[in-house]
């Protein structure tokens, strides 16, 4: 199931009895998660709330069958269990048999666990294995993946309609390039957003540069955008705003020597004709840089770029001869 549509069936109060959720966006999984126990009801600890986790995942076949005095139904979550990661040849046969019978388990007895029962497992990372396939035969599965930017724009440009304020898709982009693809930041930095502009107003580009909150690397950005250019006044001042700030220096010299090393990357793949995005590992939603690092390594030769990460590097050995 995709995230947007277990979202509408929340939304609906529509419950279902078996849940796997799972993924980087921990956010969305969390706030839909907050929702499943909304529209579950009241919440009693111990009585028909129970949480399990890695260190008592063994009970949670007698949680299910044990009675809810009081309540129709009981809410289990059993969070990080660690038990859909394919089993390695090095495990206990114990370990892989729980796995498997947990799973034989779900698929008898999924009728009762429906008429008594609403399970959720949360988990970091789910792998293919017997568990993850009863849940699939029986149950919902949904993986918060990390959203790309088109579908961060649309939950986004939602937030802004609610509150009648506008906002362009371009001013969208530029707020996710400065702040990220994390929702919680950007839904944090859209209601400041918001507010500035209050109702019937439009959130403007001048707004986003001067109250957003910059990550890092967008700021790096901006500093080998100077430096590029030649601009060696402004690359200070954007360096001396890191340092005023607090950022650690060895946080911006790694930063530094990451963004440097992007860019040598993609003028070599430009060089040998080889796909940037896959050279750099990018992920879905950050394929947008591409185009921003093929545009700024342009400003410098290879061997520059060659010379600059040395010199990082260099620098990062006498920082730790000096220190010892």
């Amino acid at each position: 199931m995709k995230i947007e549509e277990l979202e509408a069936d929340l939304k609906n109060k529509q419950l279902h009895n078996l849940y796997l959720l799972y993924g980087e966006e921990t956010f969305l999984l969390e706030t839909s998660l907050k929702k499943i126990k909304t529209n579950f009801g009241e919440l009693v600890k111990g009585i028909n709330y129970i949480m399990l986790d890695e260190t008592n995942i063994q009970n949670i076949i007698s949680d299910i069958e044990t009675p809810s005095f009081g309540y129709e139904k009981k809410l289990i979550i059993a969070r990080n269990t660690n038990l859909f990661k394919k089993s390695k040849k090095t495990a206990s046969s114990k370990d892989n048999s729980f796995e498997a019978n947990l799973a034989n388990y779900i698929n008898e007895n999924s009728e009762e666990i429906k008429e008594t029962v609403v399970l959720v497992f949360i988990e970091e990372i789910v792998e293919k294995n017997k568990l993850l396939e009863a849940i699939e035969k029986n149950g919902i599965v949904c993986n918060f993946e990390v959203l790309k930017p088109a579908q961060i724009s649309k939950r986004l440009k939602a937030i802004c309609n609610a509150y009648k304020v506008n906002i362009t898709e371009q001013n969208l982009q530029l707020l996710i390039e400065n702040c990220g693809t994390n929702m919680q930041d950007l839904i944090n930095e859209i209601r400041k957003l918001i507010e500035y502009a209050g109702e019937g107003g439009t959130v403007e580009k001048t707004a986003i540069e001067s109250l957003a909150t910059k990550q890092i690397d967008a700021i790096i950005f901006d500093l080998t955008d100077n430096l590029g250019k030649k601009d060696i006044k402004k690359a200070m001042e954007v360096l001396d705003g890191l340092v005023y700030n607090k950022e650690p220096i060895q946080k911006i010299l790694i930063t530094l020597y990451n963004h440097f090393k992007k860019l040598y990357i993609a003028k070599l793949s430009e060089k040998y004709n080889r796909n940037l995005a896959e050279a750099m590992n990018l992920k879905p939603n950050q394929m947008f840089l591409t185009t921003k690092y093929k545009k700024q390594a342009e400003y410098f030769k290879e061997t520059e770029l060659r010379n600059i990460l040395e010199e990082l590097i260099n620098l990062d050995q006498k920082y730790k001869i000096r220190t010892n």
